[in-house]
């Protein structure tokens, strides 16, 4: 089995967030960057399924140079190959489209992402790449097995789970608890030092171009309200915070 796991490289939870330029670009000056975790949720399962079937795991990434450390952790993860699109993932339909391009070449069976990027939270990567490729997408999907070339899928859906079957190849948005998420090992960490990681140019162009980020507004001072005012309550909830 051939599967390509597509990576984010982003910015850690607890990293604090500026701007500069005017609020035109990202400061990534003291953040630290790490795996989009439901893209860890991928790339395990992708592991997972490589041990039970054989084949072979290859991670893809869209970014610069700064996202080749995230990219080595995931083979010492037990990727077998790595490709990075040398290009800066400057919006969700630039990003599908160089996935869409390396899998129009390689043929994978089966095209693994997380169900959205913890940056943007887009959410459509998986969407807009099946139908580049005119193959089906399904997300959020929370169990994959496999059975010669029938996938079987646990999909999260409004008030409850849809199972599904279909047949590969496939493109699937990941989230747990489709697998545990995998620490590397020292041998890991090891091999990973040799294993080929390609760089490649982007084809294509963004649709999107970022005018000005903004962070947003502060939290209020908080307003506590006597339980026998139940009148200045609904006033506040109506005129102020307007939720009414």
């Amino acid at each position: 089995m051939k599967i390509l796991v597509c990576i984010s490289n982003v910015p850690d939870t607890t990293a604090k967030i500026s701007f500069s330029d005017g609020d035109t670009k990202f400061n990534k000056s003291g953040v630290q960057f790490i795996c989009g975790p439901y893209d860890d949720y991928a790339l395990s399962r992708a592991v997972e399924l490589k041990e039970e079937h054989g084949g072979t795991v290859t991670v893809l990434n869209v970014g610069e140079a700064d996202a080749d450390p995230v990219i080595r952790k995931c083979l010492a993860i037990g990727a077998d190959d790595a490709i990075r699109v040398d290009a800066e993932p400057s919006d969700s339909y630039f990003v599908a489209q160089q996935i869409a391009h390396i899998a129009q070449q390689e043929k994978y069976d089966l095209i693994l992402m997380g169900r959205e990027s913890l940056d943007f939270n887009s959410g459509v990567v998986h969407g807009l790449v099946g139908e580049m490729l005119g193959i089906p997408a399904v997300s959020p999907v929370m169990h994959l097995t496999i059975a010669g070339n029938t996938a079987s899928l646990t999909r999260e859906i409004e008030g409850g789970k849809q199972e599904i079957e279909a047949t590969l190849p496939l493109v699937l948005g990941c989230q747990e608890p489709i697998a545990e998420w995998k620490i590397p090992s020292m041998r890991g960490i090891v091999s990973a030092r040799t294993k080929p990681l390609k760089v490649v140019a982007p084809t294509g162009e963004a649709l999107s171009t970022v005018e000005k980020y903004a962070l947003p507004p502060a939290k209020g001072a908080v307003k506590m309200i006597p339980v026998e005012q139940v009148e200045s309550l609904v006033d506040l909830l109506r005129n102020e915070a307007k939720v009414l």
